[in-house]
């Protein structure tokens, strides 16, 4: 099992009456943030080390044991170590660290001691000739065992990372792209909030299908600092999106099937930053909502334009091309779960990019056959994944 090693105990740069552990990152603490990370990678138990509990702090602590998980906050060396299990592998991240998922991942499945090292910086401690830990480490309890019977006045993050080094842990570098991405111990509240920004959209470029990470990625990068320097609430700009959703149905209902599919369009766009700005802010009761209403809306929509020009053309092709691409869509989404997915898979948000251009130049029937051979396409893949799957 996995747990997480967390401190909260040096105070912000720029805000003295704070930690910087709560200093707030989107709209959640820095801890709390940490703790997702540490859950998404498969953490069972996280164990916070405090030197004051201040409000801020018990709200988050509060927060994150809401998500199912044991979190503990402690003061030392062997209470942390009373409460871990005894074949734990524990992941520490320092103290005013922020991190990406990729990151966590790349040490969660370390078999020994391991640290996390750049060959500089200022934040934390130097372990040896031309290495500074970078903010993570994979350790066995036993190197917590090992600390607990030191002095009780040493520095216990200190004192952990030192002995870890002197046990021989291995060493693994921090890539250069990390940097770029966010990675950073970084107490400065100013700073933490532009690490946080360029960190969150580099999640958003590590999703596999072609709409999130060639679309979404660029559109967040442009509007997330605005909106989260604004403080805009993600429920507002669901709101948006659903006035544009309802609009752009409305409007192929009646025929205006150019400017109905260019409302969707719009209307994907503001949910999917809305889903963003929900993740980030862990509102997970918008965000199930968010996930639900983008392949709802884009089924009533490829239903509507079916429907329309079938009623136009008289001719029940293009309904059949619609139900036939929201079937087999949905049926694929249904298999999404279980198979691996390539990058080109159809993820409900690509079918209105695909109709759009069809009916902009008047040809909405050539719409709808590709995205029917687009939906099929991806279901074959899946059936053929599953029987795989079944088989080996």
């Amino acid at each position: 099992m996995l747990a997480g090693l967390l401190f909260a105990t040096a105070d912000a740069t720029d805000r003295p009456d704070m930690l910087a552990a709560t200093l707030p990152v989107g709209g959640v603490t820095l801890i709390e943030f940490q703790a997702r990370l540490l859950i998404a990678a498969g953490a069972s138990q996280i164990i916070v080390v405090v030197s004051r509990l201040t409000p801020e702090l018990l709200g988050a602590i509060n927060r994150m044991g809401r998500r199912g998980i044991a979190v503990d906050a402690v003061r030392g060396p062997a209470e942390v170590l009373a409460k871990l299990h005894p074949l734990a592998r524990v992941m520490w991240l320092a103290d005013g660290l922020m991190t990406t998922s990729v990151m966590v991942e790349a040490m969660r499945d370390r078999d020994r001691d391991t640290l996390l090292v750049a060959p500089t910086g200022d934040e934390l401690e130097r372990i040896g000739p031309g290495a500074v830990w970078a903010g993570i480490a994979t350790i066995d309890p036993q190197r917590i065992a090992d600390v607990v019977k030191l002095p009780a006045d040493y520095d216990f993050a200190s004192s952990l990372l030192r002995v870890i080094a002197q046990r021989g842990a291995e060493q693994l570098p921090l890539p250069e792209t990390a940097v770029r991405e966010g990675h950073g111990v970084q107490r400065d509240s100013r700073a933490l909030a532009a690490k946080g920004r360029a960190a969150l959209v580099a999640a958003l470029g590590t999703r596999t299908n072609w709409v999130d990470r060639f679309l979404v990625a660029p559109l967040a990068k442009l509007a997330l600092p605005p909106l989260v320097a604004r403080g805009v609430p993600p429920v507002a700009l669901a709101g948006a999106g659903g006035v544009f959703g309802m609009g752009g149905l409305a409007a192929i209902a009646i025929g205006w099937t150019a400017s109905g599919m260019a409302a969707i369009v719009l209307a994907l766009a503001f949910l999917a930053l809305a889903d963003v700005l929900a993740w980030l802010r862990d509102e997970r009761g918008l965000g199930r909502i968010l996930r639900w209403s983008t392949p709802a809306a884009v089924a009533l929509a490829t239903l509507l334009l079916g429907q329309r020009v079938g009623f136009l053309a008289a001719s029940a092709t293009p309904p059949l091309l619609a139900l036939t691409t929201v079937l087999a869509a949905a049926l694929a989404e249904r298999a999404a779960g279980v198979v691996t997915r390539p990058w080109w898979w159809a993820v409900p948000a690509a079918y209105p990019l695909i109709l759009l251009p069809a009916v902009l130049i008047g040809y909405p029937v050539w719409g709808l056959a590709a995205a029917a051979s687009y939906a099929g396409v991806t279901l074959g893949f899946a059936v053929e994944a599953l029987r795989l799957r079944i088989g080996g």
